[in-house]
């Protein structure tokens, strides 16, 4: 079956009595370069295990199916699952999950599903919910790559050159390495969403970018220090860290050389690792 096909899809789902749901923002792909190059994006191989949130009808597990050693597809939606056997019946490498991956412990589903193998993410993941998943995928220390379809907002937003940082941008880049890959237009989906896709791609570091002491500590620093966006640094971090010192603030500010009236914006992962040590208890 050709699972990019409209007419193809329309039949499929009629057969199955289903019907879109706009709160689980569910958009198939119709073009079937799309998926292909997705899967390819990916780089998965039969030494790898992937997992995949929202398989939808399953594009785009086919093409994984087709290259890694093992899929494992999690669907929130109950009523596409009778679907899923039908389109995933010829892929014995293929397992679908009935469940919501906010709710899952990846950690354990991975030692579970993927003995062997090295685990990655690959998936068309729905707009509303980019970054809770993201921010979980991110810290699932054994997954070793993500490779998602987001809005294009958002990819542009998480990879290097964006002038929109946040606190989630550092803390990706302080774990990952991130690339924007490519465009997916909005009439490669059915139905058509109001906005441009794209695909990116995040590989784990080795190692984290910058050396901090404690972890913990430099990122509740980073996160502070976008707390109140709208204000300086130092101000930001007052609210962020009530029991320090506004002025130990600053004198820690201006002692990593950085201007006293900086917003947290302009800091890099360096600055943020040097004022978590400066401001360290």
């Amino acid at each position: 079956m050709n699972l990019c096909d409209l007419p193809s899809i329309q039949a499929l789902l009629e057969r199955h009595g289903f019907h879109f749901s706009r709160s689980m923002g569910q958009n198939f792909l119709i073009d079937a370069s799309v998926p292909r190059a997705i899967a390819e994006g990916s780089r998965a191989d039969e030494s790898c295990g992937v997992l995949e949130i929202g398989p939808g009808i399953g594009p785009l597990t086919a093409e994984l199916a087709k290259r890694a050693g093992k899929v494992v597809s999690v669907e929130l939606d109950k009523t596409l699952l009778p679907v899923l056997e039908e389109t995933m019946a010829e892929f014995p490498n293929v397992e679908i999950l009935s469940g919501d991956v906010m709710k899952l412990d990846l950690e354990a589903l991975i030692a579970e599903k993927f003995q062997g193998l090295t685990p990655i993410v690959c998936a068309n993941l729905p707009y509303n919910i980019t970054t809770p998943v993201m921010t979980k995928l991110v810290n699932t220390p054994s997954l070793r790559s993500i490779t998602v379809l987001v809005q294009k907002e958002a990819a542009a937003r998480l990879t290097p050159g964006s002038r929109d940082v946040g606190p989630f941008f550092w803390e990706l880049q302080y774990r990952m390495e991130t690339a924007y890959l490519f465009d997916v237009p909005a009439e490669c989906f059915f139905p058509q969403p109001k906005v441009t896709s794209a695909v990116m791609r995040c590989v784990r570091r080795a190692s984290p970018a910058v050396a901090v002491e404690d972890e913990a500590f430099f990122l509740k620093v980073l996160r502070g220090a976008f707390l109140l966006r709208r204000k300086t640094l130092v101000n930001s971090l007052s609210a962020a860290f009530p029991k320090l010192d506004k002025a130990a603030i600053q004198a820690a500010i201006e002692g990593c050389g950085l201007p006293p009236t900086v917003r947290g914006e302009a800091l890099t992962l360096a600055d943020f690792a040097a004022l978590a040590a400066a401001l360290h208890p």
